[in-house]
């Protein structure tokens, strides 16, 4: 195969995703109007992703982030170290 079909062919996906994207963004600032997008924050999942930012709303600031906002559901579904299924204290600990 020739050099320039092959790098074409590299390129093609993500060219057709650049062009997708556009198309997107285009259709979508046609029925919304412009939008500002900024990082935000999901304490459910303690992750962070870019997002469109309403008019109201601030994007996410990694400087006022404080790790102990995030909800984890391991930590809050874990039962206590001194009480057994049934609720009633271990005895066979003491």
């Amino acid at each position: 195969m020739e050099a320039r079909l092959i790098a074409g062919l590299i390129l093609l996906p993500f060219v057709a995703a650049f062009v997708y994207a556009g198309i997107h963004e285009y259709l979508r600032f046609k029925s919304e109007g412009p939008s500002d997008y900024g990082l935000v924050y999901n304490e459910d999942s303690g992750t962070t992703h870019v997002s469109a930012l309403a008019d109201s709303e601030d994007s996410f600031d990694p400087e006022d982030y404080d790790p102990n906002d995030f909800n984890d559901p391991e930590v809050n579904n874990a039962p206590d170290e001194g009480s057994n299924d049934t609720g009633e204290e271990d005895s066979a600990r003491t």
